[in-house]
């Protein structure tokens, strides 16, 4: 809970006492982030239930703000990382305002930013400085290279920690041009260790009364999400190269092309692959001497490709798909963003809501894919706010 707070999550998500909460309910995090690695990290913390106060430059507001697309002058870029929060334009450099940021993190739970390092320090708002005034705070820092480091001071961006932490090396196809992941996974990445950061530093206060330090870094969750690409370049030497949709261990594991246009197709095991080729109507390709362990199947990948596109392509993905997932055999379609969106299970699953803000109709934004027994999905997205919007209440509730 935030400390002495006495906010109840009602009251302290600034909305109608109807509204479900969820598991952070109570907890007050004041947020000093802008773009895109703070705020998806501070956007997850809200959809779990925190009370979120962003505090934003009075000249402009976050320069997310002034990023397309934009939906009757309003940053669609800015609301889908910023929906359910609170907003007050502070100037930390005012002494006045320096005093209202003492007001909110008096009973705040978390404060999180992704300055440059040294910023916040100069500015009186350091880790070290805030650790005497409220030893129960917890601090969160995200940046491109961490606090720590030769490179602690240079500026990052979501490129910038794909290309340096590997990612991109292994991202499109072999020979082809550097391609960056589609999604902003350097920010994203970062966003997302930081809040399993901040929950755990909270499990860790519960526990010791204690506030401590998080430190996340860009580059870091890049290298952390290089999934087994670190240990293939320590088992065989080489650093592994881009292989298109391909699995770098598991085959058939990629998209193949059909009549009319490709089918994705993934067999982890071996029985599974001869239930597959059965399916098929080519159940003796499983005794293949290339083909009939995984070990062998990825050896020979390309001809195993070849080979199968030969009968997959005398039948369209429809067919295919309709086969194989009555018999089992995990496969999907590609699908562009309209299609994942109005997929049936995507709608069931209530990950797409509209925002509730009518003047940015029909906006939908995706939110929380976490699902609690005990608390229930809102069947609207709550609006992000204008610059300054919630000041009033903030100082009501902050004296």
């Amino acid at each position: 809970m935030a400390q002495s707070s006495g906010v109840t999550g009602d009251k302290a998500k600034g909305t109608a006492s109807d509204t479900p909460g969820g598991p952070l309910s109570g907890i007050v995090i004041i947020d000093l982030t802008r773009v895109l690695a703070g705020p998806f990290c501070t956007m997850l913390l809200s959809d779990l239930g925190a009370r979120v106060i962003k505090v934003e430059n009075p000249k402009g507001g976050d320069d997310s703000r002034a990023y397309g697309p934009f939906i009757n002058g309003k940053s669609g870029y800015f609301i889908a990382q910023n929906r359910g929060k609170e907003s007050i334009a502070l100037d930390l450099k005012n002494a006045g305002d320096q005093a209202i940021l003492h007001r909110l993190l008096k009973r705040a739970d978390v404060l999180i930013e992704n300055f440059r390092p040294g910023t916040m320090a100069r500015l009186g708002f350091g880790q070290d400085a805030l650790k005497a005034l409220y030893p129960q705070l917890i601090y969160a820092s995200t940046s491109g290279f961490g606090q720590t480091g030769p490179y602690a001071d240079r500026p990052a961006y979501d490129i910038i920690a794909q290309a340096m932490g590997g990612i991109m090396s292994i991202t499109g196809h072999e020979g082809g041009e550097p391609t960056r992941v589609g999604a902003s996974i350097g920010d994203l990445g970062a966003g997302l260790f930081t809040a399993l950061g901040i929950v755990s530093a909270l499990h860790h206060r519960t526990r010791s009364g204690e506030g401590i330090a998080v430190d996340v870094a860009m580059l870091d969750s890049q290298l952390a999400l290089l999934e087994n690409a670190i240990a293939r370049y320590y088992s065989t030497g080489k650093s592994p190269k881009p292989m298109g949709a391909r699995h770098p261990s598991i085959a058939p594991f990629e998209a193949y092309r059909t009549q009319d246009s490709h089918v994705v197709i993934a067999c982890g095991n071996d029985s599974l692959f001869k239930t597959f080729c059965g399916v098929m109507g080519h159940a003796s390709l499983a005794d293949d001497p290339r083909f009939a362990t995984n070990a062998k199947r990825s050896e020979h990948v390309v001809a195993l490709k070849e080979t199968l596109e030969v009968f997959l392509t005398e039948n369209t993905t429809g067919y295919w798909l309709e086969l194989f997932n009555r018999t089992g055999i995990p496969s999907a379609p590609i699908n562009d963003v309209g299609q994942a969106i109005h997929d049936p299970q995507v709608q069931h699953r209530q990950i797409v809501l509209p925002v509730d803000d009518p003047s940015v109709a029909p906006l939908a934004v995706a939110g929380s894919p976490i699902k609690f027994s005990g608390f229930t999905t809102p069947p609207l997205r709550p609006a992000a706010p204008e610059l300054d919007q919630d000041r009033a209440q903030i100082l009501a509730d902050f004296p």
